[in-house]
């Protein structure tokens, strides 16, 4: 007999109870999962009950395996509880992942087609997969069960999180951005969102395969970060800001010094020469936060040749726009914005934050002199990333700010596969940046521009 036909031999009476047909056999495996649950809770328990934890940190991983799976080899026959040796292997890693790692967590991020974990209490746990989201058969013991591995994550990063402050953002070992809130703040429980960012950064070729952009628009961005044109990046939750930051980093110059700035260090820049600086918030005394602004201002006593900031999103965007205009040419940022026209009127209001009354005119002189091109990146209905629009800014007209658009994505439709339907192309303007290009000895040529050169997307 195997452990799975022991538990479901223990729950028989209760999954009869549960119902029939769909209902019955989804009732069943519900109580599956509890009974597994519930025997590796008493595991976990007879494991800590028998091992000294402070002995086995200091022993190589390998052999903690082999002493924990020892150990509830014996167990298992102490409670005369049947298991094969794949049973006996899964339980092994997950018992090892409650001690050692983030419990459930860990399977999911061992999992590399999964880019966003979202926990809505200890009952039920979502996962994003090629831009759509599923329900997975992750759960924990309870809610508690979840305090502690939020904790766990929490206290590795140097952060808190208790009734006083139920918010907490941190950084998981691989990179990944975590996000918590727990009661009194969350209503029915505790609640995480992990955003996944892979082990290796995309390639401009692997976002041509998705679709993303096109080789025009590959070949017009890599030549603007390769002649230091300032960008924004601009676009909503999830619509692929960072990643696009990755790729347009990969253009710097490996001889350039880059000071990056952001909330929780996320950028995989390749280049040898980057500072990475990172906000902290304050600590239980209040004290201690280091916001964006003061790490704005700092960089700039760095001697960086640029400054890439992870999202604008306050009183530090005056700061940036003054890096912009004052030798700290090629800099990049990101914005959240459903367009490249939104994307300008959040940096007139973020100005506004910095306690200066500028008249708008004058800040959206500043906002024109320091950003040539916006790029608009968005997350369509079918969960795809794409860059629909790269916008150039020509200087002001009065007391507005000038725009063209050099690349637009069209929507025509959804596909019988739910996929959105559109094309790339170019809107047949030649952008006044072309200048500099040339200047930097970048020749893109014309037919980068053109219009009748269509991209379907499907």
């Amino acid at each position: 007999m195997s452990l799975r036909d022991h538990l479901h031999a223990q729950r028989a009476p209760q999954a009869e109870r549960a119902g029939s047909s769909n209902e019955s056999s989804s009732g069943s495996a519900s109580l599956l999962r509890a009974a597994y649950q519930k025997l590796k809770r008493d595991i976990h328990q007879a494991v800590l009950d028998r091992v000294e934890l402070e002995r086995l940190s200091r022993l190589p991983a390998e052999q903690v395996r082999q002493e924990i799976a020892a150990l509830i080899a014996r167990i298992l026959e102490d409670l005369k509880v049947p298991a094969n040796d794949l049973e006996r292997r899964q339980l092994v890693t997950d018992v090892y992942d409650e001690m050692f790692g983030f419990g459930p967590l860990e399977v999911l991020l061992r999992d590399p087609t999964i880019s966003d974990i979202l926990v809505n209490t200890g009952s039920q746990v979502y996962i994003e997969r090629r831009g759509r989201l599923e329900l997975s058969d992750v759960t924990f013991y309870d809610d508690a069960h979840l305090m502690k591995v939020i904790e766990k994550i929490v206290s590795r990063v140097g952060r808190r999180i208790d009734e006083s402050s139920p918010m907490v953002d941190a950084r998981l070992p691989d990179g990944s951005r975590l996000n918590a809130i727990i009661p009194p703040a969350a209503v029915d429980g505790p609640l995480i969102s992990i955003r996944r960012f892979g082990g290796k950064p995309l390639q401009v070729s692997d976002m041509i395969a998705l679709q993303t952009l096109t080789p025009p628009m590959a070949e017009v961005l890599d030549a603007l970060s390769r002649a230091k044109i300032n960008i924004l990046v601009s676009g909503g939750t999830g619509s692929g800001k960072t990643t696009l930051l990755n790729l347009l980093s990969g253009s710097i110059p490996a001889d350039e010094r880059i000071v990056t700035i952001e909330d929780a260090a996320e950028l995989q820049l390749r280049q040898p020469h980057v500072l990475r600086l990172e906000t902290r918030p304050e600590n239980i005394e209040g004290r201690g936060e280091i916001t964006q602004r003061t790490l704005v201002k700092n960089a700039l006593r760095m001697r960086p040749d640029r400054i890439i900031l992870g999202e604008v999103r306050g009183a530090e965007a005056l700061d940036m726009l003054n890096a912009m205009n004052t030798g700290h040419e090629g800099s990049l940022a990101t914005i959240h914005a459903n367009t490249p026209r939104d994307a300008l009127t959040r940096l007139e209001n973020m100005i506004g934050m910095g306690g200066l009354a500028l008249p708008p005119k004058t800040m959206r002189q500043q906002i024109a002199s320091a950003i040539t091109v916006v790029v608009q990146v968005a997350r369509l209905t079918d969960g795809r990333r794409k860059i629909v629009s790269i916008s150039e800014l020509t200087g002001m007209e009065g007391d507005m700010i000038n725009m063209q658009e050099i690349f637009t994505f069209k929507r025509s439709g959804v596909g019988a596969n739910g996929n959105v339907r559109g094309a790339f192309h170019a809107t047949g303007v030649r952008p006044r940046f072309s200048e500099r290009l040339e200047g930097f000895g970048i020749h893109l040529p014309d037919t980068t521009y053109d219009p009748a050169r269509r991209f379907e997307a499907a």
